[in-house]
């Protein structure tokens, strides 16, 4: 049996890990700079990640190649190394699983191109197939367990992803970032990914980055709503709200914050949990002693969200009430985990 497909099987809750791009910016990595080059260059500050990320307790890690696609690597002038980085990526995070002496998950991070499919953007559906199948190859060839599409925020790049990946034979599954009230910078509402998911067929699906945890709890409680029993929901949140202090960008997110989030994720509805920008080794250290203790107890009300991870933006609010038809602004801007 494929291990991601066995891990669901054997654990009632699964714990993800935390973010990539903040811990090696504090390994070295400048602003501006990919980190998919160190997969060749720095192999082992990042075989210290993941290892982190396992010693903390993650039954799960994401490969550093989220912007691993041809049209963010050409950026760098390295868009003619798309299978060699992502192998690379893949061949290191295989190598740190193997290593542990339990069930270990690796998976293949793909990222969204930065480019917006036709008619809002010059993408052609074919582009946007034929760059994800090229990192997608990459990635199987070094050994990924699962491909794992995250931070999406357009329906039709969600889809070009998955018709490229569909023929690779392993379990896919798909995070979109809700940070524009509620919904993504493209108006699409937790209920829309919960529709669209299951009708292609997503091993799992959720949520990951967007604002902080109260407003992507609100996501999870919507996604919940619109799934079936047995569905695999997943909730990677950022550490908090960023703030910028002397000269670099912090996020406010304390382990116990974590932890409460941890709960409160899991009453919500996702079976995997973990954390996204900001998150340390020992936010998901603090995560996984929540989740080896937790108790089933039920939804959670509004209330029980804002007392112990923060106030939700009035859209998220909306979307927790189930009201989906909050206007959205709609953003160019992107940011990587």
């Amino acid at each position: 049996m494929n291990n991601f497909l066995k891990i669901l099987e054997e654990k009632k809750h699964i714990l993800a890990d935390g973010a990539t791009g903040t811990n090696l910016f504090g390994m070295g990595l400048e602003t501006g700079d990919p980190p998919e080059p160190w997969n060749v260059h720095h192999i082992d500050r990042i075989r210290a990640l993941h290892q982190g990320f396992v010693d903390a307790g993650s039954d799960l890690f994401l490969t550093n190649s989220f912007g691993g696609t041809s049209f963010r690597l050409k950026l760098h002038k390295l868009e003619k190394q798309v299978f060699e980085l992502n192998k690379a990526a893949a061949v290191i995070g295989r190598g740190v699983a193997d290593g542990i002496d339990r069930l270990v998950i690796v998976a293949g991070s793909m990222g969204p191109t930065g480019e917006m499919i036709e008619p809002h953007g010059p993408m052609t559906p074919k582009e946007a197939t034929d760059a994800f199948r090229a990192q997608a190859e990459g990635l199987v060839e070094g050994g990924v367990d699962v491909l794992w599409l995250e931070t999406m925020y357009a329906i039709e790049e969600l889809e070009a992803a998955v018709e490229a990946i569909k023929d690779f034979g392993l379990p896919i599954c798909a995070t979109m970032s809700f940070d524009t009230a509620g919904k993504t910078m493209m108006g699409i509402t937790p209920a829309n990914l919960a529709r669209r998911a299951q009708e292609l067929g997503l091993v799992g699906f959720g949520a990951n980055c967007g604002v902080g945890a109260s407003d992507l709890l609100a996501t999870i409680n919507d996604i919940s709503r619109h799934v079936g029993q047995g569905t695999t929901v997943i909730s990677k949140a950022n550490c908090g709200i960023p703030e910028y202090r002397k000269g670099e960008i912090v996020y406010t997110g304390t382990e116990e914050l974590m932890a409460e989030y941890v709960h409160l994720a899991l009453n919500s509805g996702a079976k995997i949990v973990g954390g996204c920008c900001g998150t340390s080794f020992e936010h998901v250290r603090a995560m996984r002693k929540a989740m080896d203790e937790h108790q089933m107890n039920g939804q959670p009300t509004l209330a029980d969200i804002e007392s112990k991870v923060g106030e939700m933006s009035s859209g998220s609010r909306a979307i927790f009430a189930g009201d989906d038809s909050a206007p959205v602004k709609t953003r160019r801007s992107r940011r990587g985990r």
